[in-house]
């Protein structure tokens, strides 16, 4: 019953009526990771993607889960990520939390081996000095003659725990003579809420996000999180529906680009200097599976010089998903440990990858293996070498 066939023929009893919307149906769809490779493997072109967005729609609308952590969820997908506002308030107490020596304290007295957290703690971002909100409603000049104009999507997370790479994207762009807005109107692109079955929310931050990037004067709308690519490109598939955005939602499908897709399309500049690291690149499972984008993140590497090295299941799950390392850690682990033993073989100086969830994923992998590597994003890897 956890296999996607499984799962395809619980979620049809259920809408037959001949299975309960109970525990057990939950817990199957709960424990899928939406990774999608189900779905470049099956021969028939089966949907599944799409299969489990309803379902879990269906679950966060008619199972009563219990209170305290219904009562997190909708706090957290209600109220934290629509809101930059609100979200860099609850940042800015994590940073505390990091960086005042609590967080220190926490690890070394046990507590969080006490209360079984340790593997979450791992996993915990750390907050940046400066978060990317600041920059809204900027526009960043080409360098020499300008080749095209885009805008970026900042991301939720990525603004309070990624900032840097934001500004690297900048960077890596304008080199290239990409001139750069950074559009003042934009929010949270809605993954997070479509993965976790909130279809409502994600369609509203869709209509915030044509609203606020769709416009004539932009090539593209380009991120650097394969995760928030992947949704954004299913916009007309959530408004379709929508007699006021159904349309403009296909023009902004149109224009979505992920970060090395864009840079592969219009070229990238020589570098100032050619990297020579060995480079493992991961796969994110948004950009593979659901996007189909595999060469261009490869092409751009070896373009500044990095050697590839390919390891075993390269575009298999890290674990990461979303939010699935949290509310679902012991598997998220056992996937991860997988990961890397296979990471492992290669022996890389560099993991590479082109997603923030899976580079913090990768990262606490290195850790448990005792591996000699470090995580970075392609756009990062780029950036070096400019």
């Amino acid at each position: 019953m956890d296999s996607p066939r499984g799962r395809i023929y619980q979620m049809v009893q259920v809408d037959e009526g001949r299975l309960a919307l109970g525990d057990s149906f939950v817990t199957h769809i709960d424990r899928c990771l939406g990774c999608l490779n189900c779905q470049t493997a099956c021969p028939s072109g089966v949907p599944y993607g799409s299969l489990l967005e309803r379902a879990r729609s269906q679950i966060e609308q008619n199972y009563p889960r219990p209170w305290l952590g219904r009562k997190v969820r909708e706090h957290f997908y209600a109220q934290v990520l629509p809101s930059f506002r609100t979200l860099g308030r609850h940042a800015k107490l994590v940073r505390f939390y990091q960086r005042s020596g609590l967080q220190g304290l926490a690890r070394g007295s046990g507590v969080l081996k006490l209360l079984g957290i340790t593997d979450l703690d791992a996993l915990s971002p750390r907050i940046s000095s400066d978060f990317s909100f600041r920059h809204l409603g900027e526009v960043f000049p080409a360098e020499g003659v300008r080749r095209g104009r885009v805008a970026l999507l900042i991301g939720c997370v990525s603004s309070v725990a990624f900032a840097d790479l934001n500004r690297a994207t900048v960077r890596v762009l304008t080199k290239n003579g990409i001139e750069v807005h950074i559009p003042k109107a934009q929010s949270c692109c809605g993954a997070l809420h479509l993965h976790a079955g909130y279809l409502d929310m994600a369609r509203a931050l869709a209509r915030r996000n044509i609203d606020a990037m769709l416009s004539p004067e932009f090539d593209a709308v380009v991120t650097n999180a394969a995760g928030c690519g992947s949704v954004m490109k299913e916009y007309a598939a959530l408004l379709e529906h929508d007699a006021e955005y159904a349309d403009r939602a296909m023009q902004f499908v149109a224009k979505v680009r992920d970060i090395s897709e864009y840079l592969n399309q219009v070229g990238l500049i020589e570098p100032a200097r050619k990297s020579k690291a060995r480079v493992s690149y991961q796969d994110p499972c948004h950009l593979a599976h659901a996007q189909g984008i595999r060469k261009a993140p490869r092409e751009l590497l070896k373009f500044v010089g990095l050697e590839l090295v390919e390891s075993p299941r390269s575009d298999s799950c890290c674990g990461s998903a979303g939010v699935y390392n949290i509310v679902q850690n012991e598997l998220s682990m056992k996937i991860l440990d997988e990961k890397m033993g296979n990471i492992a073989m290669v022996q890389p100086e560099v993991i590479a990858t082109a997603n923030v969830g899976c580079a913090l994923q990768l990262a606490a992998g290195v850790k448990r293996k005792g591996l000699n590597a470090r995580v970075a994003h392609v756009v990062e890897l780029l950036d070096e070498a400019y």
